[in-house]
C-alpha cells in the first residue's frame, strides 16, 4: 500500500509534466488491469489554506467572504492529490477525459479559513458502469483526531466497447420535468459564459481538457467545452440560503453544460431544513427546456463523528 505525506499541497507546475508524460505512449507503463484500483493514500498532514486562492474560489463561485470555508471547498483543494495520485499510482485508465459523476460532501461543522487541518485521499470502490467504469476518490478532513469533513467524489472512465442492450435501457435517462418553484424557494435563470472552464480551471487546478476548449472537448466526444461539475454544484449552494452549520450536499451530474449556456436553478427553501428527515431539493436545468445538469439535495447532520 502507497502512503504519501506531503507537507503542502503540490504545486499544478509540478504536477503536469507527469500528466503529459503519462498520456505518452511508453509501453505498459506501470498501468495495472482495470479491475483493480491502487492501494494508495495520500496526505497533507498540516494545510493551512492559501488565502489568495480561497478569495479566487469564492468570486468565481459567488460564495460570501464570511470567514468560513465553503462547504465544496476541499473537494477542490483534494483534487491536487487526486492528480498526483494518478500519475504516480499505477492507476488503471486515462486521467485526461474522465467524467465527474456524482459528488458528496459531508461538513461536521464551520470551520474558518485559518484553521490548519489534515487532509488526506484514497481511492475506493472500482465498480462497473453501462458506459465503462466507475471509481471514487474519498477525502477526509481532520482537525487533531475529529473528522470535520468528508467527501466522495465519482468518476466515471467511458469505455469504447458497444453496451448491451440491457445496457442501454439502464443507461437511458427517464424523462424529467421542472418542479415547481416553492414559496421562498429559490428560483434564477443566469448565463454561463464560455470562457468559465478556463477561468475555474486555474482556481481549482483541475486543467481536464473537456473543459477548456471545444477543439480539446470533442477529443473525448464533446461537441463543445462543458462546465466543471463542482462549479456548477457550488454556484447552486452559494445562490441558495446560507446553509446548515452540519449537513450533507449529494449531486449527480446529470446531461453536461455546454458552454457558452444559460441555465435556471430551481431550489426548495433551505429554512425548511428542521430536522433530521427533513430535506431539501435543487436542480440545475437549461433555461429552454427540462433537461437537467444536476440534481442535488441537502441533508442535516446531527454533529461531529
Amino acid at each position: 500500500m502507497s502512503d504519501k505525506h506531503y507537507d503542502a499541497l503540490p504545486k499544478a507546475h509540478t504536477t503536469y509534466a507527469n500528466i503529459v508524460k503519462s498520456l505518452l505512449p511508453m509501453g505498459n507503463s506501470g498501468k495495472i488491469s482495470k479491475d483493480q484500483l491502487p492501494q494508495a493514500t495520500y496526505h497533507v498532514d498540516d494545510l493551512h489554506i492559501d488565502q489568495e486562492n480561497l478569495n479566487d474560489y469564492r468570486k468565481i463561485c459567488g460564495f460570501a467572504n464570511n470567514g468560513k470555508v465553503p462547504i465544496t471547498y476541499f473537494s477542490v483543494l483534494s483534487q491536487a492529490l487526486q492528480m498526483n495520485m494518478m500519475v504516480k499510482e499505477p492507476f488503471p485508465f486515462a486521467m485526461l477525459g474522465l467524467v465527474h459523476v456524482e459528488n458528496s460532501v459531508t461538513q461536521y461543522r464551520p470551520i474558518g479559513e485559518r484553521e490548519t487541518v489534515a487532509l488526506s485521499v484514497a481511492f475506493d470502490n472500482l465498480r462497473d458502469h453501462a458506459q465503462g467504469q466507475q471509481f471514487d476518490f474519498v477525502t477526509t478532513v481532520k482537525s487533531e483526531d475529529e473528522v470535520i469533513w468528508e467527501g466522495t467524489s465519482t468518476y466515471l472512465s467511458r469505455s469504447k466497447k458497444p453496451s448491451s442492450s440491457k445496457d442501454r435501457k439502464s443507461a437511458s435517462r427517464s424523462a424529467t420535468v421542472k418542479p415547481v418553484v416553492k414559496e421562498q424557494g429559490v428560483h434564477s435563470i443566469f448565463e454561463v459564459p464560455e470562457d468559465i472552464g478556463r477561468r475555474y480551471a486555474f482556481v481549482s487546478g483541475d486543467f481536464n481538457l473537456i473543459h477548456l476548449h471545444p477543439l480539446s472537448a470533442r477529443a473525448f466526444g464533446f461537441p463543445k467545452a462543458i462546465a466543471h461539475g463542482m462549479w456548477s454544484k457550488a454556484k447552486c449552494l452559494a445562490m441558495m440560503d446560507e446553509l446548515p452549520d452540519a449537513c450533507t450536499v449529494d449531486v449527480s451530474f446529470k446531461l453536461p453544460i455546454f458552454l457558452p449556456a444559460e441555465v435556471e436553478l430551481i431550489a426548495d427553501p433551505v429554512s425548511q431544513l428542521k430536522n433530521a428527515e427533513d430535506t431539501c431539493q435543487f436542480g440545475l436545468y437549461s433555461s429552454k427546456n427540462d433537461k437537467p445538469h444536476l440534481a442535488g439535495i441537502i441533508t442535516l447532520k446531527s454533529g461531529s463523528k
